[in-house]
């Protein structure tokens, strides 16, 4: 999907703008949505735990189905619609019996297409979901399991997919997203093809009024403050203190790596995101 640029007559018209032709459905399925309570960043306790989040436009929350639990059973693509709580876009899917469900939108799904779900072989359609064990190699995959029979987890944001390199016995090796290279068990499933709107990574806010519109407040720089607000603080003009970069509690903020060294499944992992070879 290209994006569009257009004689900038307002801020919001600036730099590139999403084209958005896929969508075919405005309105969204109301026996799919649920309300969603704004946190403002505050815990029950009304202080801020996760900070730069206020504001936001009202939505909905639309109820994705990444389970796919509904074996051997063809769905019919009914609409793709917009999601404004996810960068990828949605599928409106019917059953046979009336059910409808949302979906990811894989790129290439349009409507009227069939999909099924299922724990044997499929075809290798754009959109079907079965087991990694049931997959040719270099198959390119999204809304992977972690573990079997519960929901979809890894590769889920618009334009991002992981590639199987094999199977061996019980496990399934896989190249995710980020360049790690790990195993998953073999009875994991997942659904075939890339997601969708894969320009979205190139889309320009254009003002900064619409980031407040997605919730995002504004970021005060370390450097810029006191230094009794900031590790960074203080100094006559612009300067960093000759520090590394941290966090306003004194965390590093680059390169300092963030996994648990004792987590269990450090075991799975093959090739770390950094290209370095986990040793055994």
């Amino acid at each position: 999907m290209a994006l569009i640029q257009k004689r900038p007559l307002t801020p919001g018209q600036r730099f590139h703008l999403a084209n958005k032709s896929e969508v075919t459905k405005e309105t969204p399925e109301k026996s799919l949505l649920i309300s969603i309570k704004k946190s403002g960043g505050r815990n029950c306790y009304g202080r801020v735990t996760s900070r730069r989040i206020g504001g936001g436009h009202k939505k909905l929350f639309r109820l994705i189905d990444f389970k796919r639990e509904r074996y051997d059973q063809a769905a019919t693509v009914v609409a793709i619609e917009y999601d404004p709580n996810r960068s990828a876009l949605i599928a409106l899917v019917s059953y046979e019996d009336g059910e409808k469900r949302y979906i990811l939108s894989p790129k290439g799904l349009k409507v009227g297409d069939k999909i099924t779900s299922s724990k044997g072989k499929l075809e290798y359609n754009v959109g079907n979901n079965m087991p990694l064990s049931e997959m040719p190699p270099s198959i390119k995959i999204h809304a992977i399991e972690l573990k079997p029979d519960t929901k979809a987890t890894i590769a889920r944001t618009a334009g991002t997919s992981a590639q199987l390199v094999g199977v061996e016995g019980e496990k399934a090796m896989l190249r995710m997203p980020s360049g790690e290279i790990r195993y998953v068990l073999a009875k994991c499933r997942a659904t075939i093809g890339e997601v969708g709107n894969e320009q979205h990574q190139n889309e320009s806010l254009g003002k900064a009024g619409r980031a407040r519109w997605l919730g995002r407040r504004s970021v005060s720089r370390g450097v810029a403050r006191n230094p009794v607000d900031h590790p960074m603080g203080g100094g006559q003009g612009k300067t960093s203190g000759g520090g590394h970069p941290v966090s306003p509690w004194g965390q590093l903020a680059k390169g300092k790596p963030t996994r648990v060294r004792s987590k269990i499944t450090n075991n799975m992992i093959v090739v770390r995101r950094n290209g370095r070879k986990v040793k055994k």
